[in-house]
């Protein structure tokens, strides 16, 4: 078993977790109101804006036996960069106000999500920001384009208001194949770590979505976070 085929099936029961959210699988039935959706892309810029300074923070505390990882981030970091200012460009042309997203405290799991993935880097094994990538481009390349194309069927959305959808979508997959390929080079602790990281945040991405629908509807956006973390 490959490296990555050990990530993948050791992170089954969190990502089935994830992919039973009511939110995503309503999405991709093209049952999401419009609101819902701009609450996510909200929540999509709170931890996006992260994702560039979380790679600089991994890339500059690799141990020497992970230098070859330093190339691999500064690509992600050249794909990535400025994708925070696509999503309020799609908040604004859905119909949202992108400055109150944009200052507006983001919910508990998200805060959480970027938190623990910035203190396994600072505190842990760096090499561990590799189970984010896991969890969100994985997703991206299983759901971001169909959901995407429902959203702008049933809200009537032009292009550019589904472009950090859209181009996840796409562009996810391949990164993923150069993800694997990664993957398949790390062993023993480096592994483990990257493995237990994403079992963390696939948790936590799912209570991030459960809290989005929750909180449109009134509840609180806390919700999710205790099944998340049983």
């Amino acid at each position: 078993m490959t490296g990555y085929q050990r990530l993948q099936e050791a992170t089954r029961e969190e990502r089935d977790w994830l992919l039973a959210t009511p939110l995503l699988t309503r999405a991709l039935a093209g049952e999401v109101s419009q609101a819902e959706y701009l609450a996510f892309l909200g929540q999509a810029y709170h931890h996006v804006r992260f994702t560039v300074p979380l790679m600089m923070a991994c890339g500059a505390r690799l141990p020497d036996r992970l230098d070859w990882l330093r190339a691999a981030l500064v690509e992600y970091i050249e794909e990535e960069h400025g994708h925070e200012h696509w999503i309020l460009d799609d908040i604004r042309t859905a119909g949202g106000d992108a400055e109150v997203a944009a200052s507006a405290t983001p919910d508990p799991a998200t805060q959480l999500m970027v938190s623990y993935v910035r203190d396994s880097i600072h505190h842990g094994n760096p090499v561990a920001f590799f189970g984010m990538v896991q969890v969100l481009e994985g997703t991206s390349t299983a759901l971001a384009t169909q959901a995407a194309e429902r959203l702008q069927t049933s809200l009537a959305l032009p292009d550019r208001a589904v472009r950090y959808l859209t181009s996840h979508g796409s562009l996810d997959i391949g990164h993923l194949a150069f993800f694997e390929g990664l993957v398949n080079r790390l062993e023993g602790e480096d592994l483990q770590v990257v493995i237990d990281c994403a079992r963390m945040v696939y948790r936590l991405y799912g209570a991030m979505f459960r809290g989005v629908e929750a909180g449109v509807k009134g509840g609180s956006a806390i919700r999710g976070l205790s099944d998340a973390l049983v």
